[in-house]
């Protein structure tokens, strides 16, 4: 069997899980061995369950870090999921390559920017090494277009980029109703900007 990374990205509540159950449970169907995991610290719904926020679940085993996952793969295991691979470090990406060499099918599904719409974590170079990306989009909560950034409310004073949460923390946004803004990122392009008038000022006064 040809190994394969398949990875289904988008914002919150874009219906990320849903997918990737509904293609396990083709797999499963199909009489392939499975085996679904998710980070420890994703405990929202249920301890051990991955759940979609419509309520879809499937078992799946919490792992801590990616070397734990990859010590939990049974030989016999052709179809490996990974829910919310976004909350993992650098080394996931080791360990899906490696699933891939073993001749598994990888299928990832995460947050591809994080609440300042920043890629998150190691989401840049898996979806560059993946064989197939599947970016959804969620419904925008300000005037229903489809939204590919996650708002985090103000009301929470958490300016962690992991901070697990629901629709009390978080809110799907179109790029249009998507305001967050940081100075001190804007402050070198402005100053830029300041130095390049100043340029043309001085050639115009020639």
């Amino acid at each position: 069997m040809q190994g394969i990374i398949e990875v289904v990205c988008g914002p919150m509540f874009s219906g990320k899980t849903e997918e990737l159950i509904r293609r396990v449970r083709r797999c499963q169907i199909a009489r392939q061995k499975v085996q679904i995991f998710k980070p420890i610290i994703d405990n929202r719904y249920h301890a051990t369950d991955v759940v979609s926020h419509n309520s879809q679940s499937i078992e799946a085993v919490p792992v801590k870090d990616a070397f734990d996952l990859l010590q939990r793969v049974y030989d016999s295991t052709r179809v490996v999921a990974i829910d919310e691979v976004q909350f993992f470090d650098e080394n996931i990406l080791s360990v899906v390559t490696k699933l891939a060499r073993r001749g598994c099918r990888v299928i990832c599904a995460g947050l591809d920017q994080d609440y300042t719409g920043k890629p998150f974590g190691p989401m840049p170079t898996l979806l560059a090494i993946a064989d197939t990306v599947n970016k959804v989009h969620a419904i925008c909560t300000v005037c229903g277009e489809a939204a590919s950034k996650t708002y985090r409310r103000p009301e929470v004073k958490n300016k962690n980029q992991v901070l697990v949460g629901e629709t009390d923390s978080y809110e799907a946004r179109c790029r249009a109703h998507f305001d967050y803004f940081n100075e001190e990122e804007e402050l070198p392009l402005m100053e830029f900007l300041a130095k390049t008038l100043k340029v043309n000022n001085l050639a115009t006064n020639v």
